[in-house]
């Protein structure tokens, strides 16, 4: 392996490996989240492992019995000794069936605790997900984080109280059949250690280095995911078909592949081998045991009841002190899997929302940007610098600039979707920063230029736009009057109960121009919203279309305060105040009449559209 792999190596064992005490901590945060789960089948799991556990070292000694009592029923002819072998038999045939059923009841009530533990901790990473800020998912640390959490550490918590519930009744079984071995000869106990210590110290390190394969594959394995939702997802088909771009993603998708298969291949062909060397010594070691016992049995210092108990004894031994050192093992591999989980379940936004205020102090004062800068993590350049404007009650607002000028990003710091790196926003004389975040956005309806086309039904898809109206199906209706996709959704056979998209049975796709209309719907759900946001609301509408909706502007918002993004001059015009952005800055601000007026930047963009529509 290369130098710069070692490398990398060694910051991911000191950043992912965690602390003793903080594994600690991480083993009792899975088993309380276990015990939370189901109590009664943790409980049933962990009682009914111990007993099948305790019942080995009892069957060993019940056989030893036995083989000593159909010796000596040989021996003198006795009947009541052939009897008491019998009854022997009869104890053995009752414990082999007490353990049997012990271990499968046991196995029964984990598989049903497992399902259920699976479902609530990807739950709670879901739960997770909704309190991260935007800027949250577009960290690549964190969704890495969030991708190892998901992939395997949804199950490591039922698999790491698995492996200390089997580290208990390894102990428990190996204290008993100790103890039988050692009443034979003590070196016997040696051996049996020495034939597992190996395979204890290979697993640890293979698992060690499994992990760090796995945490450098992160990033690898999301390209991955990427490329397969690319070609097998019906709303990028059209291009990746017409552009010839599947050979390519594929292509990428296998080259991603064989990069990380050279590192699975080669720990896979490691592990193997030292795994074949490692039984070969414990078959060995068992083999000399096995000669010293048939050599003390056949010199009579031995029965054959105590020949076959040792025999019998040191296999099992053998097998649950490899069981113990594997779960030692394991748990130690849990390690940094559970800490990849809990650490993620613990990560706190850097700007998480602490306000619980449900009204400003000045409510007849509006929207106030005093200063505002912003900088995308990670940029070397703010995308916003230095707002300031005033936006009072029920005026309309127009933001106009080119691509990549900051609109939408302004739009995002109204809603606080992201904080601002310097400055402050203010609602009715309150900091953002101090409202509550649901009562917040109750106050703003929004369609952003990149609105979702949810895979539900049309009334699903406008009643997103109000969760507590989800499912009103007279709000739908006046909602999509508003948006004016009313018409058309009163065609469709089954009106609002009409699945929108190919993802599910009986699904109807629509236009871009109608799905806008849908999306135009949504933002007006919210009654009580009294600032309207409406980023390029009719870019994908035909112009009659975009006429009816603008026609009706004025009369749909008289009461809100409306925030329009736009090229369109012919829409930008009905604003109030039109606040024209360059490289991130107010560069004019004022009415159209104003800034025509003023013949900058706005008059000739402008002209420049309008002699557009005249040529």
């Amino acid at each position: 392996m290369s130098d710069k792999p070692a490398a990398k190596a060694g910051a991911d064992d000191e950043d992912e490996t965690p602390s003793v005490r903080q594994s600690v901590r991480d083993s009792l945060a899975a088993l309380r989240l276990v015990l939370e789960t189901h109590r009664g089948y943790a409980a049933g799991a962990g009682l009914l492992g111990l007993v099948a556990a305790a019942l080995p070292a009892a069957i060993a000694w019940t056989g030893r019995a036995i083989v000593d009592a159909v010796e000596r029923a040989a021996e003198s002819g006795d009947p009541s000794l052939r009897t008491h072998a019998l009854w022997l038999v009869a104890i053995e045939l009752g414990l082999v069936v007490a353990m049997t059923t012990s271990q499968r009841a046991a196995g029964l009530l984990g598989s049903l605790l497992r399902m259920r533990l699976a479902q609530r901790v990807n739950e709670a990473i879901l739960e997770k997900a909704l309190t991260l800020e935007l800027a949250d998912f577009e960290t690549p640390e964190l969704l890495d984080r969030m991708t190892r959490a998901r992939r395997e550490a949804s199950y490591r918590p039922m698999a790491h109280v698995d492996n200390l519930s089997s580290l208990a009744q390894g102990v428990l079984s190996l204290v008993g059949l100790g103890a039988l071995l050692a009443t034979l000869s003590g070196w016997t106990v040696a051996a049996l250690v020495l034939s597992t210590l190996p395979s204890f110290w290979a697993e640890l390190r293979f698992g060690k280095e499994a992990f760090r394969l796995f945490s450098w594959h992160s990033p690898e394995t999301r390209k991955q995911n990427y490329l397969e939702m690319l070609l097998a997802r019906a709303d990028y088909a059209k291009e990746v078909k017409l552009f010839g771009l599947g050979p390519l993603f594929l292509e990428r998708y296998r080259a991603i592949f064989h990069a990380l298969w050279a590192d699975d291949r080669d720990l896979t062909v490691r592990r193997a081998g030292y795994a074949l060397l490692l039984g070969y010594l414990s078959t060995l070691v068992f083999y000399v045991v096995y000669g010293w016992v048939a050599w003390s049995a056949a010199s009579g210092a031995l029965t054959i009841g105590a020949m076959t108990m040792a025999l019998l004894a040191f296999r099992q031994a053998e097998g649950a002190l490899a069981g113990v050192l594997g779960t030692v093992s394991g748990l130690m591999g849990d390690r940094p899997y559970l800490r990849t989980l809990f650490s993620f379940l613990e990560h706190e936004s850097a700007g998480a929302p602490r306000g619980t205020a449900t009204e400003g102090p000045l409510p007849g004062d509006g929207v106030r940007f005093e200063d505002v800068s912003f900088t995308y993590p990670g940029a070397a350049e703010p995308v916003l610098r230095e707002l300031t404007f005033h936006l009072p009650p029920r005026h309309k607002l127009a933001l106009v600039g080119e691509n990549g000028a900051g609109k939408t990003t302004l739009i995002k710091l109204l809603t606080r979707l992201y904080r601002p790196t310097s400055g402050r926003i203010l609602l009715d004389g309150l900091c953002l920063e101090a409202w509550d975040e649901t009562a917040l956005h109750r106050r703003i309806g929004v369609i952003f230029q990149d609105f979702v086309q949810y895979q539900l039904t049309v009334g699903e898809n406008v009643g997103a736009g109000d969760v507590l109206a989800f499912e009103d199906e007279a709000r739908w209706t006046e909602a999509a009057e508003k948006g004016t996709a009313l018409d058309f959704v009163r065609a469709f056979p089954n009106g609002f109960r009409t699945q929108l998209g190919k993802w599910f049975e009986d699904g109807r796709e629509l236009s871009l121009g109608q799905w806008q209309k849908i999306a135009l719907s949504r933002a007006f759900m919210r009654k009580d919203a009294d600032i309207l946001v409406l980023d390029e609301p009719t870019a994908s509408m035909d112009a009659e279309a975009e006429a009816r909706i603008f026609a009706r502007f004025r009369a749909l918002t008289a009461e809100r305060t409306a925030i329009l993004i736009s090229h369109r001059f012919s829409t930008v015009r009905m604003a109030d105040t039109i606040l024209v952005i360059e490289h991130g800055r107010i560069l004019e601000q004022g009415s159209h009449a104003e800034l025509l007026a003023k013949g900058g930047r706005y008059a000739h963009l402008f002209t420049l559209q309008a002699q557009g529509y005249r040529d």
